[in-house]
Order: C-alpha cells, then sequence, then structure tokens
C-alpha cells in the first residue's frame, strides 16, 4: 500500500529524490529526448520505434539516480506518480520553478 493519498503528497518526495542537480539535468534531457523521438515516430510512422522510447527516457534518469543521487528511483515503487512527477518537474523547469 502507498503512503501517498495523492500526487500532491507525493510530488514533494519525487523532488526530494531528485535534489543533485546532475540527476535532475538527466532527467529533463531524457524527458526532452523522449518528446523529439515520439514527434519523430510520428513524423515517419515507423510505428516499431515506439518501443524504444522508455528506453530513452528511463536511461537518462537511471543513471541520474544510480551515478549521481545514488538512490533508488521512485519508478520502482510508485510508477504513476513517477512518471507524472516527470513531466511535472521538466514543466517546472522549463518554467524557472525548479533549478536546473
Amino acid at each position: 500500500m502507498s503512503r501517498f493519498n495523492s500526487f500532491t503528497e507525493f510530488y514533494p518526495f519525487y523532488l526530494s529524490q531528485h535534489a543533485d542537480l546532475t540527476c535532475r539535468r538527466l532527467h529533463l534531457v531524457g524527458s526532452l529526448l523522449v518528446l523529439a523521438a515520439l514527434a519523430a515516430v510520428v513524423a515517419s510512422r515507423q510505428w516499431v520505434y515506439l518501443l524504444a522510447v522508455p528506453v530513452v527516457g528511463y536511461a537518462f534518469a537511471w543513471i541520474g539516480h544510480f551515478v549521481f543521487e545514488k538512490n533508488k528511483p521512485a519508478t520502482f515503487s510508485h510508477p504513476i506518480y513517477s512518471f507524472m512527477g516527470d513531466w511535472v518537474m521538466l514543466y517546472q523547469a522549463l518554467t524557472g520553478k525548479v533549478r536546473w
């Protein structure tokens, strides 16, 4: 059972797991590459490449966690909230609410 009753409760924990600036930057690069890869798949209509999209995003994120943050990604325990957190953090970074 999750100790979080909502994404609003989860998000401060999510941010605490991304305190390392390099980890956060790797997440942002991975998220931006996911968007670029999705655009390329749609433009090329090579739908099989959708299988590679999660690998692109998670590779950068997990390197950030295991190498720089030295913690276990929240994806393992809270996959949906963690996925949502990735996009909220990207938005907040691009709008200046989260440092990167």
